[in-house]
């Protein structure tokens, strides 16, 4: 399982999706360019001490993401506003990679093109959306759940 970030506007969610790869052992995958500057201090708050312990690879490119995807052959599940099925409704395999767009646009309907499957979390009726690292959670959960993938507590 692999959380991918596509071109992150806002340096506190990424960090956050980092901190979230870090604790629950899932590796994360940025593909550039951000909105904002890596090592921005907003990134480090947000990740706290806990970006040392994520698997991190960057990627300059969706082209370049997509080379390295399909030689892994996984996967690819998008998270999107307008996915064609209820996250918790769908049957997650244990090599998704769970690609999330960009806080400002998504991503480009030629990425939505690309995915296997795309998802969206049930909202009641006027809201738009959830904030992009919530939403990230929230789906990652059920597919740790699904695919019995949560790391083992040493001392509960």
């Amino acid at each position: 399982m692999k959380l991918i970030l596509y071109q992150p506007d806002i340096p506190q969610n990424a960090g956050t999706l980092l901190r979230l790869g870090a604790c629950l052992g899932v590796a994360v995958e940025v593909i550039e360019p951000c909105g904002f500057v890596w090592d921005d201090r907003r990134l480090r708050r947000a990740g706290m001490d806990y970006l040392a312990g994520v698997h991190l690879t960057r990627h300059r490119s969706w082209n370049a993401y997509e080379e390295v995807r399909r030689a892994r052959n996984e996967r690819l599940v998008l998270l999107t506003t307008r996915g064609e099925q209820a996250y918790t409704d769908f049957t997650f395999a244990p090599d998704d990679a769970l690609l999330l767009g960009r806080e400002s646009a998504g991503v480009p309907d030629e990425i939505h093109g690309c995915a296997n499957a795309s998802l969206r979390i049930p909202l009641r009726s006027g809201q738009r959306s959830l904030n992009v690292a919530v939403a990230g959670a929230m789906v990652l959960g059920e597919a740790l759940r699904q695919t019995t993938q949560f790391p083992q507590e040493e001392n509960p």
